[in-house]
C-alpha cells in the first residue's frame, strides 16, 4: 500500500532551522518524483519545491529558494526539506506528494501525506 509520512514540524523562532522528513512505502521510487506543498492558514496550498528521485534534480518555489533545501536517502526511502531561516510567512502545513512529473501543479499528484504542521513565531 502506498503511504507517505511526514515528521519533524514544530513551533520554532523566526531565523531558526528546521528539517522535515517524508518517509516513502510502497512506491517504485525511481519511477516518481517527490515533492513538498504547503498550504498556510487561510491561504491555497503552494509548490515548495519537488526532487526528481532516479536523478536527484530539485526545483524549487520562487518564495524559498536559497533557503530550502530537498534532499533524498535512498536507503531510508526519505526524503528531507531542510528549512534554513524561516520566517512567519513560512507558517503552514507542509505536506509531501508523490508524482510522476516534476510539476508545481498540486492536482498532478496522487499520492499524499497527512501534512506536518510548521510554525514560525517569536
Amino acid at each position: 500500500q502506498e503511504q507517505l509520512v511526514e515528521s519533524g514540524g514544530g513551533l520554532v523562532k523566526p531565523g531558526e532551522s528546521l528539517t522535515l522528513s517524508c518517509s516513502v512505502s510502497g512506491l517504485i521510487l525511481e519511477y516518481y518524483v517527490i515533492a513538498w506543498f504547503r498550504q498556510p492558514p487561510g491561504k491555497e496550498r503552494e509548490f515548495v519545491a519537488v526532487i526528481n528521485w532516479g536523478s536527484g534534480t530539485t526545483v524549487y518555489g520562487q518564495s524559498v529558494n536559497d533557503r530550502f533545501t530537498i534532499s533524498r536517502d535512498n536507503a531510508k526511502n526519505t526524503v528531507y526539506l531542510q528549512m534554513n531561516n524561516l520566517k512567519p510567512e513560512d507558517t503552514a502545513v507542509y505536506s509531501c506528494a508523490a508524482g510522476p512529473l516534476m510539476l508545481r501543479d498540486s492536482t498532478r499528484y496522487k499520492y499524499w501525506g497527512q501534512g506536518t504542521q510548521v510554525t514560525v513565531s517569536s
